[in-house]
């Protein structure tokens, strides 16, 4: 009888109560317990592996540098001058929900990545759909499927458009030619008031104008992204890799 039930637990997909049942089968301690709370517990077993589940492919599929990044391990050393009661009101993913985005900007070194990869951990934590990726990655993504004309560009826009968080790390890393420019005004235009975007940048953007090259498009661009912002600076006197001993690649 057992092993036609956890035939059909397995059937009907439902591992994790399989897993727990056949425990609970083989252990005398749950047999003293009453039904209700046997069943609590196989019910609790089954939720936390789903759960489980869907943060691993939801991390997964956002394609993180370092998907060992956390909110708990931020490190608050006095020269970082960053706020820990905004860090942690960020975290709760409020600036999502409200399509608000988030430019973190500061030197090479200085954690930039690894606070965007923990904002972006937190939010897969609470089941939002997180991405992941360099501008200059997503600049040749697009430019490729832009000059092959079969409408896999609109396709590529398309699908930053359904995740609920954007990372682009390396933002305006250089200086943009009118083409790249086009399309990241395209991007902008696709991701604003929808997609809340995690900016990481080593320029403050008052110099985002420069890299952008052409006044007109970035004027669009940045009107729909520093508006609806919350600028993080990250401080540093010793860059997080010397904290570290990490080497500069």
């Amino acid at each position: 009888m057992n092993e036609q039930t956890i035939a059909k637990l397995i059937e009907m997909k439902m591992n994790g109560i399989a897993e727990a049942y056949e425990e609970q089968s083989s252990n005398r301690d749950f047999q003293r317990m009453d039904f209700d709370e046997r069943l609590a517990l196989l019910v609790d077993f089954e939720h936390s592996r789903r759960k489980n589940g869907k943060l691993h492919r939801l991390i997964q599929a956002a394609s993180f540098i370092n998907s060992n990044a956390c909110i708990e391990d931020i490190e608050y050393h006095a020269d970082r001058r960053l706020n820990k009661e905004q860090i942690l009101k960020l975290a709760s993913g409020t600036y999502i929900l409200e399509g608000h985005n988030l430019i973190l900007k500061g030197p090479t070194g200085s954690g930039k990545t690894y606070l965007a990869t923990a904002f972006g951990v937190s939010a897969c934590r609470q089941s939002f759909k997180v991405r992941y990726i360099r501008l200059p990655e997503l600049l040749d993504e697009l430019t490729l499927a832009k000059l092959a004309a079969d409408g896999s560009y609109r396709r590529l826009l398309k699908k930053y458009t359904k995740v609920d968080l954007l990372i682009l790390d390396e933002w305006l890393l250089t200086d943009l030619t009118t083409d790249e420019a086009t399309i990241l005004l395209a991007i902008s235009e696709s991701l604003h008031k929808t997609v809340s975007t995690i900016y990481c940048s080593q320029i403050d953007p008052s110099g985002w104008h420069l890299r952008l090259g052409n006044e007109t498009i970035a004027e669009a661009i940045l009107d729909r992204i520093i508006h609806d912002s919350y600028q993080i600076m990250i401080d540093g006197e010793i860059s997080m890799r010397e904290r570290h001993g990490i080497s500069a690649r």
